[in-house]
């Protein structure tokens, strides 16, 4: 493992060294490329990064723009709003983006149950495997983190079609949802997955959004001071052979840092000149550096010639033809050492042999140092949160795509966050506000999944993290407006945190789709519960969306209402339709004051619908 960090290290290194010297070609996001799908309808943007000063050169369906890059070396590009079709060819300068679509685009998030694989579906959904469908394209956003600050979106993201070569690639929910879509409309679909197993709904919120949770905000200027005193002072200049060390402190080699009054941990650098006689120049040779504490990195001239990432090996380094040159040459070391007492063994040999020519390296080297762990650490009893802190996937998952236009959200995730379910509704409101500002579209419509029911049902009514988290998600989709609320409580599994019904549930998704966002005059919610009437010994419950009328699933009898006195205990009511009402009663509560339906982890047998078969959401008209 040790040998593995060391391996690690220098090729880090040889990137850090290196990167300035390689091509800077154009170069576009992972998310503008071959079979990708743009946003019908409206403004697009395309955009890159390239040298300085270059003209960009953009064509897409017969028109060209034109733009070049800044000082950063970033560009970009508005494209009018494009009608759907496809497929089209997009080139930007040399470069040629194949296969694209212009449909509707979803952006899709949230938790595990967003990105279950499609092919744990396949037994129940054998139609997958003879998929066929290149009109639904799908991207999935590699994961990422990214405590504060944005990033880019990684390497290694693609788009996928669904024919059957590659719609193993793809999530399961987005896959039904993009086939049912389609199939009503016949505009291409996109999905854009950004999601991530187990992720609670804090981490995808922006930091300037979560202000009133304390703990769930980084101390930036501590992190920002931090990151600098991390930083590396000399990994570009230190080890270049003529670097001017004259000023640096001297170290007499072999010996340890404590003996010679260093008291650091972290990074020093070591340099050591010595004359090279005509005969030798450019002669292969080998480095001995008898055994470092702990771990360093080392340079002939500015050339890297071995590492190795633990203290107890001997240090012998090949230096290979070429390097050495007659007259000044230089070694430096790149030593790091965690506790504090890093240097050079004695007893051990230093010396660098040239063919049978020997050069001694005992005796006086410059030193500086390079990071300062000590100071590092210093900042933190400030960053006590740094794990815990909120945005991290919105830095580095959503940010990053803000330019990408898209049809509206699907969001599926809560129960990661059902220990402390009094708090999701304010977040959940605050992540929609948030994206939407992020996305620059005030109306930016969102389709909410409310959690499937899970685990044992419960004998008698109780108090349930999942019921709480539903109703958050209720009572967001009935006050913020452009959102929609799928209710799903007859899907789950009761042993399974990851139902494979993602086809019935992509279906009510749609079909919230059809009414919120495509303007269809159709009914796409079940029963809401609106308000109550207490009269003698029973409440009288007040529904909006009840289509047809009010009925019950699976026979006459209404299941999982609960009923309460004023000392707040509930029990299992009765409960009868009237008309477009319910009302709720219980022989042994006679003077009731509140009721609940559907309110517990896996309230699977609750069955009041309207008659167009859709489930009415929990809800609760107390709140104990």
């Amino acid at each position: 493992m040790k040998k593995r960090k060391a391996c690690v290290f220098v090729l880090t290194l040889s990137l850090l060294l290196y990167a300035g010297l390689s091509s800077a070609a154009i170069r576009l996001p992972a998310l503008i490329g071959d079979r990708m799908v743009l946003q019908r309808d409206t403004e697009l943007k395309i955009w890159g990064w390239a040298d300085r000063g270059e003209k960009i050169t953009v064509r897409f369906r017969g028109k060209s723009y034109f733009t070049e890059a800044d000082s950063a070396g970033n560009w970009a590009i508005r494209l009018p709003a494009q009608k759907a079709g496809g497929p089209e060819l997009l080139q930007v300068n040399e470069i040629a983006v194949r296969d694209i679509l212009i449909g509707d685009v979803w952006l899709c998030s949230g938790q595990s149950n967003m990105e279950t694989p499609i092919e744990r579906l396949v037994e129940r959904f054998p139609e997958i495997n003879n998929s066929n469908n290149h009109m639904i394209r799908y991207f999935k956003v590699p994961t990422q983190h990214a405590r504060d600050g944005q990033k880019e979106i990684a390497d290694g993201g693609r788009w996928y079609s669904a024919v059957a070569s590659e719609v193993m690639s793809w999530t399961a929910l987005a896959y039904f949802y993009a086939q049912q879509s389609y199939a009503h409309t016949g505009v291409p679909v996109g999905m854009l997955v950004s999601s991530l197993g187990g992720s609670t709904i804090e981490s995808w919120i922006s930091q300037d959004q979560l202000k009133e949770f304390p703990r769930l905000l980084l101390d930036r200027p501590a992190l920002d001071s931090m990151r600098l005193a991390q930083q590396d002072r000399g990994i570009r200049d230190w080890i270049k052979p003529n670097w001017d060390d004259s000023s640096w402190p001297t170290f007499t080699v072999p010996g340890l840092w404590r003996d010679q009054g260093i008291d650091r941990r972290g990074v020093l650098y070591f340099r050591r000149s010595f004359q090279l006689p005509a005969a030798l120049e450019g002669r292969y040779a080998t480095l001995y550096l008898g055994t470092l504490v702990d771990s360093d990195s080392v340079f002939v001239n500015g050339q890297f010639v071995g590492a190795t990432g633990y203290m107890y090996p001997p240090r012998k380094y090949t230096v290979p033809a070429g390097i050495l040159h007659v007259g000044h040459n230089n070694v430096t070391v790149r030593l790091r050492s965690q506790t504090g007492n890093g240097g050079f063994v004695e007893d051990k040999s230093y010396r660098l042999v040239v063919n049978d020519h020997e050069i001694k390296l005992t005796g006086e080297w410059k030193y500086q140092v390079g990071m300062d762990l000590d100071l590092v650490n210093s900042y933190l009893p400030r960053l006590k949160n740094l794990k815990e802190s909120g945005s991290q996937l919105y830095n580095a998952m959503i940010y990053p795509i803000k330019d990408v236009a898209v049809k509206g959200v699907i969001w599926y995730q809560g129960e990661s966050n059902t220990d402390e379910p009094q708090k999701y509704e304010k977040y959940l409101r605050l992540l929609i506000k948030d994206w939407r500002l992020t996305l620059q579209r005030p109306e930016l419509p969102f389709l909410l999944v409310q959690l499937p029911n899970y685990m044992r049902k419960q004998e008698h009514p109780s108090e349930s993290g999942w019921a709480g988290v539903r109703e958050a998600q209720f009572k967001v989709t009935r006050e913020v407006p452009y959102t929609a609320l799928t209710v799903n409580y007859d899907i789950g599994e009761w042993n399974d945190i990851h139902p494979l019904n993602k086809k019935d549930l992509a279906s009510r998704l749609f079909l919230a789709a059809r009414k919120l966002v495509y303007g269809e005059k159709l009914v796409s919610a079940g029963p809401t519960y609106q308000h109550m009437e207490i009269r003698d010994n029973k409440i009288r419950l007040f529904f909006t969306d009840v289509g047809s009328g009010l009925a019950s699933r699976d026979g006459p009898v209404l299941k999982h209402f609960a009923i309460a006195g004023a000392d707040r205990h509930f029990v299992w009511a009765e409960a009868v339709i009237k008309g477009n009402t319910v009302v709720v009663s219980h022989k042994d509560v006679p003077h009731p004051v509140a009721v609940r339906y559907a309110w517990g982890d896996n309230p699977a047998d609750a069955n009041l619908i309207n008659k167009e078969q859709l489930l009415a959401s929990p809800f609760r008209t107390d709140s104990w």
